[in-house]
């Protein structure tokens, strides 16, 4: 497994070189946001899939400062975040909203359009005027979605990092 995380993630050294990084430099400096064993790749992926839901450029910036409070690999919890895209965050957001009403009992939710009609001149305040229509059902569904997905992302790593270990511990003694 470490050896498919490091060919696609930036070392240690390649960050610390980035002059515009030194001013943080100090808080980098932790050795699990660079090493790749299993709680801190694990923890990287939780923390990614939850700031994934984040709005907006948010997300890889939230991902970076909650893997340094938490110390887990950052780089894994900055690439994680790009499971959400153009593509993928209309489907996860009403998800989120669907969890929101079934979470507070709204039934009789106001129903909100898929997805507005956007023109060029005014696509930022469509959007925006959207998301605030969906009002409290996603504001209670967007964490929730959050937290759900960084358990199960968390659990998945451990389990296919743990079965994978045993699988060449066999090949190797079998």
């Amino acid at each position: 497994m470490r050896r498919f995380f490091r060919k696609y993630l930036p070392d240690h050294e390649s960050i610390r070189r980035q002059r515009w990084l030194q001013p943080v430099q100090h808080w980098l400096k932790h050795p699990n946001l660079w090493h790749l064993h299993r709680r801190s790749v694990a923890g990287g992926v939780a923390i990614g899939l939850f700031c994934g839901l984040v709005p907006g450029p948010l997300q890889m910036i939230s991902a970076v400062l909650l893997a340094v409070l938490f110390r887990v690999n950052l780089p894994v919890a900055a690439v994680t975040t790009l499971y959400t895209n153009p593509f993928t965050i209309v489907p996860l957001y009403l998800l989120a909203y669907e969890i929101g009403v079934r979470v507070i009992g709204a039934s009789n939710a106001a129903a909100v359009q898929a997805f507005p009609e956007i023109h060029w001149t005014e696509g930022f305040a469509e959007v925006w005027a959207w998301m605030v229509a969906l009002g409290k059902p996603l504001l209670i569904g967007l964490p929730l979605l959050g937290v759900v997905l960084a358990i199960c992302g968390y659990i998945c790593v451990r389990v296919a990092w743990r079965l994978l270990v045993v699988w060449k511990w066999h090949r190797r003694h079998g």
